[in-house]
């Protein structure tokens, strides 16, 4: 790296929010509960479709790296008694919504869903096939773990109509696998991916992780190259969150050897370099996908969307989450349930009748208008300032202190600005966090939350 990126790097370092959502996780507060959960589900048109989220916060194995609300639960009781909190969840969202709604999308996540007795986890299903009507074209996934998936588990999910698996697979190098606690032979994951869509679930996604102890541009670029040749529909390429104070399980690594900030961006550098050679298109800030797939073909539409989940090709206006420290979000606000199994467990025992809500935000008509120029630029490296003012009735100078802090990103050349239409460049697309970062009202250096590395 020469000594005009080094330069680059250290002006654009420090921690900025994934902007999976606007606003963040971190201007959630209990100051949104229960009855605020209540007021806006019941608020959603009859006719507006859904889509649903339901979280398993159980593992076989925990991984050190991960930053997720899960545990080890090997009692298969207690697994299957949480499945019936899902179906007693999915009952009261029912309850308030109506009976026939219709489903765009249904994700399983976690944790590892298929972790749950599979009689449970067809009992779930079958209730929500019962309450809701699931759109002939959506998107049924599943998140899987390939060192755990229960033999019978391939056909079950094509059984109950899942046709998208997501894989976990993170690094394939024995030296950085041992680091972090996950070990994950390249047989097991060909094995899982050969099983998965000789059963029937033919959509592969693959996630890897960049920014590890003891990886290196060569590591992850073989990495790549193996996973390439799984030939998966859909990778997402993360960069390592270490955020200990949230999960103190990533002390456990040997975090003297994280990589530092041009490290890190060297390695993103290799995989993409490696993904576009085999023939992956990249989407966003960290997604490549095959042409073939639903989400390149939502990239050159414009419709391509960004939620808790990451980019989706969902549309619906209301995401509603099912399950411990599951989040919703609607078009009057975001909630999000009791964060361990326990904790929400407690809530739907206490309160029979409500959601085991504990914190959220509401949403302000300012709020909406800069999650929208957000999404744009995380969707599609661009927004039109000009366009968006317009379509929310906004006087004609709106966001001038922004675009005007944008002007060392184009001197940069991060960004190209014409007028009031930003384009973030291909430089830039590692950093488009960042150009994202000078709409977000909530983000200031006298900031009390805390976010994972911007690189």
């Amino acid at each position: 790296m020469n000594a005009a990126d080094s330069t680059l790097l250290s002006r654009y370092g420090g921690n900025l929010p994934r902007y999976t959502s606007y606003p963040t996780a971190a201007q959630f507060s209990d100051a949104v509960g229960p009855a605020d959960s209540r007021k806006w589900l019941s608020a959603l048109p009859a006719s507006q479709p859904v889509s649903l989220y339901l979280h398993v916060p159980f593992c076989d194995m925990l991984c050190r790296f991960c930053g997720c609300n899960t545990a080890v639960l090997r009692n298969t009781d207690a697994r299957a008694a949480y499945a019936a909190l899902l179906h007693e969840e999915l009952r009261r969202i029912v309850a308030l919504i109506g009976p026939g709604r219709h489903v765009t999308h249904l994700q399983w996540g976690g944790g590892t869903p298929t972790t749950l007795p599979a009689s449970a986890m067809r009992r779930v299903m079958q209730a929500i096939r019962q309450n809701f009507v699931i759109a002939p074209d959506a998107e049924i996934s599943i998140e899987v773990d390939p060192r755990h998936l229960p033999p019978e588990y391939p056909a079950l999910l094509h059984e109950l109509g899942f046709n998208r698996a997501s894989m976990g697979v993170q690094d394939l190098d024995a030296n950085v696998q041992t680091a972090c606690g996950r070990i994950q032979s390249w047989e097991q994951t060909r094995a899982c991916r050969d099983a998965l869509r000789d059963a029937g679930v033919e959509s592969i996604n693959i996630d890897l992780i960049y920014g590890l102890p003891r990886q290196d541009t060569d590591s992850v670029t073989r990495t790549a190259r193996a996973v390439a040749s799984l030939h998966p529909d859909r990778l997402a390429v993360f960069g390592y969150a270490h955020v200990p104070w949230k999960q103190k399980r990533q002390n456990l690594m040997p975090v003297g050897e994280l990589p530092g900030p041009e490290a890190r961006i060297a390695q993103r550098a290799a995989i993409d370099t490696v993904l576009r050679g085999e023939g992956f298109l990249p989407v966003g800030l960290d997604h490549y996908v095959s042409p073939h797939d639903s989400m390149a073909r939502a990239m050159e539409s414009g419709t391509l969307h960004r939620n808790f989940q990451g980019y989706t090709t969902d549309s619906a206006p209301a995401l509603i989450g099912i399950g411990a420290s599951a989040i919703s979000s609607l078009p009057d606000g975001m909630t999000q349930n009791a964060t361990t199994s326990a904790a929400y467990a407690r809530l739907m025992a206490e309160m029979t009748d409500m959601l085991p809500v504990v914190r959220g935000v509401s949403l302000s008509p300012d709020d909406h208008v800069r999650a929208a120029i957000i999404k744009q630029l995380m969707c599609t490296m661009q927004v039109d300032v000009d366009q968006v003012i317009t379509e929310y009735h906004l006087p004609a100078n709106s966001f001038g202190p922004e675009l005007s802090r944008l002007v060392p990103m184009v001197q940069d050349g991060l960004v190209d600005m014409d007028a009031r239409h930003v384009q973030v460049t291909e430089k830039g697309r590692a950093f488009v966090r960042h150009v994202a970062s000078v709409f977000d009202r909530y983000l200031s250096p006298q900031s009390s939350a805390r976010h994972a590395s911007a690189l």
